[in-house]
Parts: C-alpha cells; structure tokens; sequence
C-alpha cells in the first residue's frame, strides 16, 4: 500500500509532468533563466486553471499563483484550460539606446510560452508568454484571433503573486489619480492604503481598495530584494495590487472607470502588457536592471537625434514661491480683445524680457533649455472650475509675451525654449489642439514640451491611470513624434519602458515632486525621500525631480517652507536620480548668490555612457556614478536620509591609467538638513582608478563629485 504522502507526492509529480492525452508534442512546464538561478514552473491544475511559481537559487518565492480573467457579459476565463502546445526559445542580444542610463543594453532571457484551450463546444484560447532573466521575470497574456472571441470587456485580471514571506515593503497607496503621496515603509501584513484617502496637497485622488501601486519594492529577511511592476502598458488599464495582509498575497486589480461596469474594452487579437517582478540580492542591482526596458518593443521611430538631452531653467519655482503668477490678470470682451478686468496684478512671470534673461543665465551657465510656464492663455479660468473645456489655448500667448521674439533670441544664445501645455486633464480641447500646437512647436524649431494633467480627469467619471487615460499619453506621444516633438509628461500614467519604443518619451513626473517642498502643508518631503524613489518610481524610468534648490530655506517668500535636504544633497541628485532632462529649478539670483553649486550644475553631465550603481539600502542611502557621453568624465552622486553616514567608494569604475581631477561638492562638517542646510564644502584632489574615498554624509545629507579627466 502507498502511504498518503507519497501517493499525494507522487499525484503532484504526475500532474507537472504529464500532457493532455490528445496532445502528442511535449509539454514544458518549466523554464531556467540564462544563469540558472530563476526557475520558473507554470501549468494547470486539476480544475484547468493556470497558475506558475518562481524559485530564486531553489527557494520559493512566489508560490503557486493563479491567474484568470472575470469578463463582462461572458463567462470567466479561468477553469477548464488544457495546455495544448509549449515553447521554448531564447534571446541574447545587445540594442543601443539614443539616451539613457547606459549607451548599450543587453537583453538576455529564455522565453516559454503556453497555448491554452478551453474544453467544450466553442473553446477559447489564450496564450501566456513568460520570459526569465538573470534577474527577474516578466509574463503577459496574449488573446489569439480566433473563432468564439472577437471581443473581451474585461471586468477584471486577476493575476496572483503569492510570496512566501511578510516582506519589509515600501508601498504608495494603490490611487487611481495620482502617485503624489509619500512612500510608507511597513510590513506587507500591516499596509493600509484606506487610511491615507485624504489628501489635502492634490487636485485629485482616488483609492477605492486596500491596493498598491506599482512599483513596489520588498527587502526578505535574508536580503533578497523583489519590485513588482508591469512593462509595455498599452490599450489597457493601469494596474495596482490588491494586498492580502494575513496570506501575502498581491493580486492585480485594474483601475477603472465611473462610466462602463468593465475597465478594457479589446477587439482580439491583442496581449496585455507585462506583469515583471525584478529580483535581485542586493537594492543596487534593482537599479542597474533593464528588465522592463527589455520587455519593450525596440525603437519604432528610428532616428531621434532632433531630442538633446539637457540641463534647463525656467519660469516655474518663481511661482510656487509665490514670487510670480502664472496668469497674466486680464481677460478678453466679446470682440476676443483684452480689457482690464479691474484684477491684473502685474506679477506675470512669462514675460518677453524675463525670459530673455532667464536665456542669458542659461546660456552663460550650460543649460540648454528654459521652460517657459504660464505664457499661453487661460490661466485665470482654470482652477476652481468643474468644467474645464476650452480653457486653455495652446497656441496663443499673453500680451506681454512675444513667442517669436524669444524663441530666437534663444537660438541665438544657444538655448532651446521648452514648451509648456498645461491641459487642466481636459482631454478633449487637448485632442482637437493637438496638430496645431506641435505645428507650431515645429515651425519655431521646439522639440521639447512639458505636459500638464492637474485635476479631475474630464469625460467625468475617468481617471488618470485608466485605460481611458492610457490611451491619451500613449497617443500624445505618437502624434508628437510626427512632429519630431519630446514629451515630459506631468500628472502621468505610470512610465513602463515605453521610452525603448517612442525615445521621445523622454521623462515624467509620477512621484511626489519638489514643488511639495514650496507649498505643502504637511512638511514637504522627507530626506528619505529620495533615497525611497531611487529603489522604487525610479525603476520604472526617468524622474523629472526639479532638483538644484539652493536657497534650501527661501525665508523671503516662505516661512512656513522649506527643502527637507543639505544643499549638498541637491547636487548629489543630478547623478543620483535619472532623467535626459534635468532643472536647475532654483532662481538665478540664487545661483549667483552660491557659485560653489552653481559650478558643479555647470560641469555635471547629462547624456551617458554608462552608469554604475556602487552601494545603497532602500529608504537609506545611495550612490551611483555615471561616464558621460563623448568626454569620459564621470560623475557621482550619494544621498543619505536623516541619518549621518560614512560612504566608503571604491574609484575602480574609472579608466586604468587615467588620471582625473576629483572636485568634490561636500557637507561640511557641520551641515543638517534643517539646522544648517546650506553648509557645503569643495575639496579637489588627483585620483585614479586604484584609490578610495570616505565621504562623510551629514544627516539628510549628500555628495557630488565630477571626476575630469586629465
């Protein structure tokens, strides 16, 4: 007689390695990465139901996990599978990037896709791909043209990622409008995103579930690192995850809309985006990861050498000083003429002579760009107003702003002027000004624009990370990229490596910005809050952070505010956090006041070669050096959180036998980022690839160096 364990072992071994009687090919059930530390095993159990697990060095880490649809109108797609046919292939290839962290990319994984069939009369089909890496997985649903599906209303996805641990988790709630809100660091059993639906600091918000979004990133008790995200969001709904606190379990749950009782609507065929889990030892490999770059589609644009990236000015921290406004004051009569409206206020920050001033900081300092908001029409109609449409006009600017006039002063100095369209999330006068407002971007040779989506998203009843919205950016910038215009997407959807496939993606916000450091009512960010970002948002692509502040206290226009950070700190960001476009947001009066900064905003590169995560620990510290493009100086940037540390870099990333010349941005020895911010120090010194460093961090603190090579 067989004991009940062995017979259960034995039932268990039978059902992951047999096939479907009809079936006479061999069904894989299991996949290795190229390194053989991943192992991934995917199949159906006894009900038909898909599911898989992945083993890191033959430890479970995600345990048997389910997957299934629950479809409007239709019955589920979830039991009665039968796996059909399976197969392996691998890829192992190198792809070049127009900008980014790394100039070449290697992209190496060991694919298994299964083919899936319902029983019965009129069987559906659906495909999951899965693809491991050395260091993580990504897997995606693809629904095939066939003959009993034309069309799927999804209700909802349900893709389980059962983890075996109570992981330490740094989470933002799973909100359908914004990923303005600070990152909490809990225990996955005690996260609660229900209790942080207030949010007194943003024009919308939105969290319906006990949910994260994503990414998320987890430290084990034994250091193994884990960030669930998703790759190659398309036509489809953002996803959050929903969190079971007593099993750890996350399950996907889309974000949907006021307006259907389904949150994707898909004519087949047609494949949802990837759903990735990065899984590294060690938080500074988290970072150096391409995994969701690699599980995009290569460049469809081909030739992008029209985007620059680049260090940029501008309007903008004047006004969230409170220095400046962005609206003019004035407002038109029924001929389309501006009259006096008894407001004007005469504090207009886009002016014609401002801006040419602002290029010549630009152009005597190295920024090649200044952004220029508030110059366009429509800022006085905007805020407060429930129905936003046709506020604003894209294309004509106030009266004292003369678009022509500084956009050629500009090209003279050599500086590019960013454009600014601020939609209000009225998605619909966007649409029809579209053509006309990259046209004339293309006419005066702008190739940059910021975009803006403050506010409740109208059609009433959308939100920002539906599939609704997806589907705005992602055509934004596709129609932009007809134009040879680079978008800077603020109040986004979530980046998921779209960049590989449209480079003119080139950045967003998606976080808690710094402009909350100049307005928020609850403290501004933390000095943790970076080094939080740089392990979690910024795995999914550049940051436009707005970093540079120099005047870290601006007592002269606000008290109650400040930048919760040493100056040092600031310029430690330039490296530290990763964008083709970065601000120097800080005034130039300021700059002017600080040379000291001001010379390393100047020397920092911006466009790399490579880059080279050295050390770091999520929400505590990390340091990461970059070799720019062209001239083979690198740069560093190392952030701490409140606490003080020492930071010990080994300089082996440099060129054998080079000699650089170290200028060194440092906390002085007395420097806090709240009782003495601004105290900084610069040390310069010859070094090789053969020496170290100690840096010594004040609390919320920072490093920059450039390494110059001789």
């Amino acid at each position: 007689m067989i004991p009940k364990m062995l017979w259960v072992a034995c039932c268990g071994l039978l059902l992951w390695s047999c096939k479907p009687s009809q079936i006479h090919e061999e069904i894989v059930t299991e996949l290795m990465s190229p390194n053989g530390q991943l192992k991934l095993e995917a199949n159906v159990d006894t009900k038909g139901q898909a599911f898989y697990r992945v083993l890191y060095k033959n430890e479970v880490v995600i345990d048997s996990s389910k997957m299934s649809f629950e479809l409007e109108d239709a019955a589920p797609l979830k039991t009665g599978f039968q796996i059909v046919s399976t197969h392996i292939s691998t890829v192992d290839e190198t792809w070049e990037q127009p900008w980014g962290e790394d100039q070449k990319v290697r992209n190496h994984h060991n694919q298994l896709m299964l083919k899936l069939r319902e029983s019965g009369e009129k069987p559906r089909e659906l495909h999951i791909v899965f693809r491991l890496f050395d260091d993580g997985v990504g897997f995606r649903y693809e629904f095939p043209e066939q003959p009993h599906l034309k069309e799927v209303l999804i209700a909802d996805e349900y893709t389980e990622f059962n983890l075996t641990e109570d992981y330490k988790t740094f989470w933002q709630p799973g909100d359908w409008d914004t990923y303005e809100h600070l990152y909490q660091e809990t225990a996955l059993s005690t996260i609660n995103a229900t209790t942080l639906r207030d949010h007194p600091n943003v024009a919308s918000t939105y969290i319906p579930h006990n949910a994260v979004n994503t990414p998320v990133t987890m430290v084990g008790k034994d250091g193994l690192h884990l960030s669930f995200h998703e790759a190659a969001l398309v036509d489809y709904a953002g996803m959050t995850l929903a969190v079971d606190t007593t099993n750890y379990d996350l399950t996907s749950k889309l974000v949907g809309s006021a307006n259907t009782t389904y949150k994707v609507k898909r004519e087949l065929p047609f494949h949802t985006p990837w759903r990735s889990i990065q899984m590294t030892d060690n938080a500074a490999d988290l970072i150096a990861s391409h995994l969701i770059l690699n599980l995009n589609e290569p460049n469809k644009l081909g030739d992008v050498s029209w985007f620059k990236p680049m260090k940029y000015t501008g309007v903008w921290w004047e006004m969230h000083l409170n220095k400046s406004s962005w609206d003019y004051g004035m407002t038109r009569d029924e001929n389309n003429q501006w009259i006096d409206s008894g407001k004007a206020h005469g504090r207009h920050g886009a002016t014609t002579a401002h801006v040419k001033d602002m290029i010549d900081f630009a152009a005597d300092n190295n920024l090649k760009g200044v952004l220029v908001e508030g110059w366009n029409t429509g800022w006085e109609n905007w805020i407060g107003f429930e129905d936003r449409e046709g506020v604003f006009d894209f294309v004509t600017p106030y009266p004292d702003y003369n678009i022509k006039e500084v956009v050629a002063y500009g090209k003279e100095k050599g500086v590019d002027i960013i454009m600014h369209h601020e939609t209000s999330a009225a998605t619909e006068t966007y649409e029809k000004q579209q053509d006309t407002a990259y046209s004339l971007m293309k006419e005066m040779g702008m190739h940059t624009v910021k975009t803006g989506y403050v506010g409740k998203i109208l059609p009433k009843g959308e939100y920002h990370h539906g599939q609704y919205m997806v589907n705005q950016y992602n055509q934004a910038v596709e129609k932009a990229a007809g134009y040879q215009v680079a978008i800077n997407a603020h109040e986004p959807i979530k980046a998921t490596g779209l960049r590989r496939t449209y480079p003119n993606t080139i950045s967003r916000e998606g976080l808690r910005g710094q402009e909350f450091n100049a307005w928020a009512t609850d403290g501004g960010n933390p000095p943790e809050h970076l080094s939080i970002v740089a392990f979690t948002r910024m795995l999914a692509g550049p940051i436009d952070f707005t970093p540079g502040i120099v005047n870290i206290k601006f007592d002269e226009y606000k008290k109650e505010n400040q930048v919760n950070t040493t100056l040092a700190h600031q310029l430690a960001l330039y490296v530290a956090i990763y964008s083709p476009i970065q601000m120097a947001a800080d005034l130039p009066e300021h700059y002017n006041a600080r040379p000291d900064a001001l010379q390393f905003i100047k020397e920092v590169g911006i466009d790399w070669k490579q880059t080279r995560v050295l050390d770091g620990a999520v929400g505590d510290h990390v340091t990461i050096a970059r070799e720019e493009k062209l001239t083979g100086n690198w740069f560093l940037g190392s952030i701490t959180d409140e606490q003080a540390r020492e930071v010990k870099v080994n300089l082996d990333f440099l060129e054998e036998s080079a000699q650089y010349e170290a200028r060194m941005y440092l906390d002085a020895a007395d420097a806090h980022w709240d009782e003495n911010p601004t105290a900084l120090t610069t040390e310069f010194k010859t070094v090789t690839s053969k020496d170290e460093l100690y840096l010594n961090l004040a609390p919320g603190g920072g490093a920059a160096i450039s390494f110059i090579k001789k």
